[in-house]
């Protein structure tokens, strides 16, 4: 199920920030962050799901993708593995790739990608995005060990973590440690506004550089705020 396609904008986190790109985003999460920021696409106790997501051709979704020739399309969510099993998957990652564009998926490192996900050719690129405490969910349910080792071997992938206070990064530092990710780490402010991403990039930037991690920004909020599709 889909929630929306749109594009081109700008990739806004992580090493990829600021590349034009487009975004396919899909329905459905198995985790339900409190500060989630896509919330209208699998909560259904605050958004009516069946005016959020609909069922569309693979072929209309890559054509939307595409539209503007962007040289990366992102899929994103909610959580996008959720769906490998769909019939389309496989096609829609095929198409994009015959197409000529970099493919990116943002997850949160709770699903195992398949191996028609990892296919070589198709140079899939994994934006992992483990959830740290302050995103209300239980331990057991956000850090799945075995799916980060996975994500971590295949080579294509670097972590993300949302991060508001020191304290987020020194967790996430003790995550890397603990899992033995080897994988580079960029550390993204937690925000809607660009009020809210100024202000936890000042609390952080010292922290993240200590702990030798990538700072990064949300560039489509500093450009658009919390406005949707952009």
């Amino acid at each position: 199920m889909a929630s929306e396609v749109f594009g081109p904008t700008a990739q806004g986190e992580g090493p990829s920030a600021g590349r034009r790109a487009s975004f396919i985003r899909l329905g459905g999460c198995n985790l339900a962050c409190g500060w989630c920021d896509t919330a209208y696409t699998w909560d259904s106790t605050r958004f009516d799901l069946r005016a959020e997501l609909s069922r569309k051709p693979v072929a209309e979704i890559v054509d939307r993708a595409l539209a503007g020739d962007p040289a990366l399309v992102v899929i994103s969510g909610g959580e996008p593995l959720l769906h490998q099993h769909q019939p389309g998957w496989t096609r829609l990652l095929r198409d994009l790739r015959r197409a000529g564009v970099n493919i990116e998926i943002e997850t949160n490192g709770t699903v195992s990608p398949t191996a028609a996900t990892l296919e070589p050719d198709l140079g899939v690129r994994f934006n992992v995005s483990p959830k740290l405490a302050h995103s209300g969910d239980p331990y057991e349910r956000r850090i799945q060990p075995d799916v980060l080792a996975a994500l971590d071997r295949c080579g294509r992938t670097v972590f993300k973590f949302v991060c508001a206070t020191p304290a987020d990064v020194d967790e996430a530092a003790e995550l890397v440690t603990r899992h033995e990710l080897v994988r580079p780490v960029w550390i993204s402010p937690e925000g809607t506004s660009v009020e809210a991403i100024a202000a936890h990039t000042r609390l952080i930037a010292d922290r993240v550089i200590e702990h030798g991690f990538n700072l990064g920004s949300r560039v489509h909020v500093l450009a658009w705020g919390n406005e949707r599709g952009r």
